[in-house]
């Protein structure tokens, strides 16, 4: 079901219809109903669906005992490397569908906010505790760094994906990511 889903919403974006997700994964718009309860929950599902592998990777290429910034290179890294993966343009053409349907359904886009937000968690959990500067790096630090990686890792990864930023590579993703981590005001 949220297979199907993902195909039509990467193609379709909030014209998709239910009843084609529906029947492209072998069940009636009832059943999708009565699992997801609204077109919007299914779409919030494929959301989760789609980022909670992504943010179990990470989890595995940053290990633990590293300090923040070679966690934040390590990070880096591994962003760079999804932009070059088969699954980078249709992960794009999904994220800028997301925006859509959320522009045109408020409701939707804070569900997807929260669904985001509860995600990030892993990556707020996992940056926390790393010594940085002689100290320690707190959970509202960590939310603040995460929030600001967000910002700079989506946009060039759109950027790398669509080919506007051809020598954004893994060690140019690596230094602006370090370079962000540290600033001290930041983390302040």
């Amino acid at each position: 079901m949220l297979d199907a889903a993902f195909h039509v919403v990467s193609r379709d974006g909030y014209r998709a219809r239910l009843d084609e997700i529906a029947e492209r994964a072998d069940l009636t718009t009832g059943a999708v109903y009565s699992l997801f309860g609204s077109k919007n929950g299914l779409v919030v599902a494929v959301v989760a669906d789609q980022l909670r592998p992504y943010y179990e990777e990470i989890e595995r290429e940053v290990p633990a005992g590293l300090d923040l910034p070679a966690a934040v290179d390590a990070f880096a890294r591994h962003y760079r490397r999804s932009c070059d993966g088969p699954d980078a343009l249709p992960r794009l053409s999904l994220q800028i569908t997301l925006l859509d349907m959320a522009l045109h359904d408020p409701d939707l886009g804070a569900q997807l906010a929260a669904s985001v937000r509860s995600q990030e968690e892993h990556l707020i959990a996992l940056f926390t505790g790393r010594s940085y500067d002689g100290g320690t790096v707190t959970s509202p630090q960590a939310r603040r760094l995460v929030t600001a990686l967000r910002a700079l890792f989506v946009g060039l990864t759109q950027g790398v994906t669509l080919g506007l930023a051809p020598d954004a590579d893994e060690q140019y993703f690596a230094d602006t990511a370090r370079a962000l981590a540290s600033d001290v005001s930041l983390l302040s």
